[in-house]
């Protein structure tokens, strides 16, 4: 019977090292992989949140201003009307979730407002095989509509005295929502009737 030589045991020995070490830096790399994607995952999580978070907070604002309009029968142009989009309440948001807020613009339209915000997760990529990222952060962006749902409306001038006393809103989804601008109901019944918040592709 033919005995294997010593030397080829130790010709292979490298070749056993170089697969192995092969072996470990696609298991490394893999893991970074993973890693990179669950933070960019955290990441969006956050800018969605803090995206819907301001356009909310927005909605909420937007009260006074909505039922000021009513009596000088300036709706058409309230709705058209820029607005301080709320960064404070988005920047809370990405933080609550472990994110920076890098950005917060909104961007308006006739009856269509949106709020687009830029975060950035707070933990590094950090991995030891692929150079760089040890500052390499997750980025996202989200963008929050606002849509005012209820173009159909009218104003009844109840007592003949040239003074709206009641506005009628017929909405897409069916709902009528009704507002005495002298009594209105409370805006956080209403508004969610009014205006559709919702995360829209950017």
């Amino acid at each position: 019977m033919r005995t294997r030589q010593r030397g080829d045991v130790g010709q292979a020995f490298p070749i056993y090292v170089v697969m192995v070490a092969g072996l470990l830096f696609l298991a490394f790399a893999f893991f970074a992989v993973g890693k990179a994607s669950a933070l960019r995952n955290g990441s969006q999580g956050a800018a969605d949140a803090a995206a819907l978070a301001a356009a909310q907070r927005a909605r909420t604002e937007m009260g006074p201003g909505f039922i000021a309009s009513l009596p000088g029968n300036t709706l058409e142009l309230f709705l058209g009307s820029p607005f301080a989009p709320p960064c404070a309440e988005a920047e809370r948001l990405a933080s609550a979730n472990r994110a920076d807020q890098r950005a917060c613009y909104p961007v308006y339209g006739y009856l269509r407002d949106r709020i687009t915000v830029e975060v950035e997760g707070r933990k590094p990529v950090d991995s030891s095989v692929i150079p760089g990222t040890q500052n390499t952060f997750a980025k996202a962006k989200a963008t929050a509509l606002i849509e005012f749902r209820c173009p159909n409306w009218k104003a009844v001038d109840a007592n003949s005295d040239g003074v709206q006393d009641l506005f009628i809103f017929t909405c897409s989804n069916g709902r009528v929502v009704k507002i005495v601008p002298g009594s209105p109901p409370p805006w956080s019944t209403v508004s969610k009737v009014l205006f559709d918040v919702r995360l829209v592709d950017q």
